[in-house]
């Protein structure tokens, strides 16, 4: 150790030069070869008092402190790399919804655990089962790709989710370039699935792999839950949680989803998502579709009970109107209103944003309260109803219209159920009508709501803090994200939502995008949010 310091505070230590926040000197024998150190130097090494070598333990320590900026360089070094590997993913056509392109899904899970094992990562590809068709045939679902790097009980562990199906997208529907070969454009990098979810999920991985490429470890064991079909419903991945409860899952602290996006250009943490109740309310009448000018004017027609019915939910101004629904809506806290007032968010720009002159509400507050915690009805559509260019006089013999509620605390999926359907069965009997409804939920996911004083948030407004110099918004989001919630039930661990996209990416629209600035610095946020992470008390789940 030292023969002999000074009264001076050393500051940092780096490959055995000190530097000191005063002038005084220091004899460093440790740093001396051994011919060099004189027999006076070698004499008072026995001379340390307990409190001084103490001191030099706790310096010690500080040479492997957090290396943010070795890290944050290696990144910068290297993103055409991680560019070109979003180009390989998006050019992938993992697209969920459509089963003639499963075989390209089971190619992206694949590509998933490659990388992953590639890496050194404990990878395991898990068989979710099967999905059953319209016309009955069954098909296997795309795997689910685990993977675990580190397995120290003494360091917090941290379980990232991410998915890598995408939307359906054409170049016909409206894209500038095609959606399955990422284009740069002033930055920007286009391309299906760019945003919702592949960067993400590629900057979470290259975030631990530069830990590895600088032979720097893991200050938190990390796993990835990465799957391939959340656009449709992640079927078979709440049996799998379930099921892998008390092995996979059984040493996870955290949890962390990052299939979000900022509100503004100010970055953001995200504590909160709506549910969603999503209806089909079929009206059925004759036993075949009838010639308008042969049968019109002598049958009551069922697309007129339906819209009749459709149109009782919600009111212009947008009250919903089915009894019980804004009852249970959890009230609006003074400290909600104040966290609101906070938000940076240009209601002009919004507009802009959607091509509309107006929105449903006038300020700030009342419209980001209406977005993200308070319920909506839309109504998306109706099956059964002529919808082809040109003209055709029938009269549709059946008609299925479908409606969403999004739900917010404290509203209940299955006391929701129960409140729509006796609504508009008594709507419908008003009517006397002599055609059948029958009202079905085929969608109950629930709400998802955190603790922003949870020391998670605390260590992600640090890691905003250090990577973007600015304190985050704390947002909600009005869409779903249901397993967020079946993460917390079931494992009941803390879950943060770390966004990296931004609020113009287009997330399920044309022309889908990730900024590179996004991209790249979403990775460093990424890495500065593991070291935060490693810093909370091990008490605290």
């Amino acid at each position: 150790m030292f023969d002999y310091l000074t009264p001076g505070s050393i500051s940092v230590m780096l490959g055995g030069v000190y530097k000191y926040q005063d002038n005084h000197t220091v004899l460093k024998s440790a740093c001396l070869p051994e011919e060099t150190v004189t027999h006076t130097q070698r004499a008072s090494r026995g001379k340390m008092t307990f409190p001084f070598v103490l001191f030099v333990l706790l310096l010690s320590s500080t040479a492997h402190a957090f290396q943010y900026t070795e890290l944050a360089q290696h990144i910068d070094n290297h993103q055409e790399e991680y560019v070109e590997a979003l180009r390989d993913w998006v050019a992938i056509e993992s697209d969920s919804s459509n089963v003639q392109k499963r075989p390209d899904l089971h190619r992206m899970m694949e590509l998933v655990a490659q990388k992953l094992r590639l890496m050194g990562g404990a990878v395991e590809l898990v068989d979710v089962g099967e999905q059953e068709l319209p016309n009955g045939q069954m098909l296997a679902l795309p795997k689910v790709v685990t993977a675990r790097f580190g397995s120290d009980a003494d360091k917090h562990t941290v379980c990232v989710y991410g998915h890598v199906d995408v939307q359906p997208a054409k170049r016909e529907d409206g894209w500038a370039t095609d959606p399955y070969n990422l284009t740069d454009i002033n930055g920007n990098l286009y391309g299906r699935g760019a945003s919702d979810n592949k960067a993400p999920v590629l900057a979470w991985i290259h975030a631990v792999e530069a830990y590895q490429a600088l032979n720097m470890e893991l200050p938190v064991n990390v796993k990835f839950v990465i799957e391939g079909m959340e656009e449709t419903g992640s079927n078979g991945l709440d049996a799998m949680i379930l099921a892998q409860r008390d092995t996979f899952f059984s040493d996870v602290d955290y949890i962390i989803i990052s299939d979000c996006g900022w509100l503004s250009r100010r970055p953001a943490l995200t504590y909160g998502t709506r549910g969603n109740c999503y209806f089909f309310a079929e009206v059925d009448g004759p036993k075949q579709d009838l010639h308008s000018g042969v049968y019109g004017g002598a049958v009551i027609e069922p697309m007129i009970d339906l819209i009749g019915v459709l149109d009782s939910l919600i009111s212009p101004s947008g009250k919903i109107l089915v009894p019980g629904i804004r009852e249970a809506v959890a009230p609006l806290s003074d400290d909600e209103w104040r966290m609101y007032q906070d938000i940076q968010f240009d209601m002009d720009n919004y507009k802009n944003k959607i091509g509309i002159d107006q929105l449903m509400y006038s300020n700030k507050v009342d419209l980001l309260a209406h977005l993200w915690r308070y319920p909506t009805v839309t109504i998306h559509g109706i099956e059964g109803a002529f919808s082809d260019p040109g003209t055709k006089t029938v009269i549709p013999a059946k008609v299925i219209g479908k409606f969403s509620i999004r739900q917010v605390p404290d509203m209940d999926p299955a006391v929701v159920k129960k409140q729509v359907t006796d609504y508009l069965h008594s709507v419908f009997a008003k009517r006397k009508s002599p055609n059948r409804l029958k009202v079905t939920m085929v969608i109950g996911a629930k709400p998802w709501l955190a603790n922003t004083q949870h020391p998670l948030y605390e260590a992600g407004k640090a890691a905003v803090k250090r990577v973007f110099d600015m304190d985050p918004d704390l947002i909600r989001e009005g869409g779903t994200i249901p397993i967020a919630k079946t993460f917390q039930d079931v494992t009941g661990k803390s879950l943060i939502m770390l966004p990296i996209g931004g609020f113009d990416d287009g997330l399920h629209s044309q022309n889908e995008k990730m900024s590179r600035y996004n991209y790249i610095e979403g990775t460093k946020l990424f890495i500065a949010f593991l070291n935060e992470v490693s810093q909370i008390k091990k008490t605290t789940v």
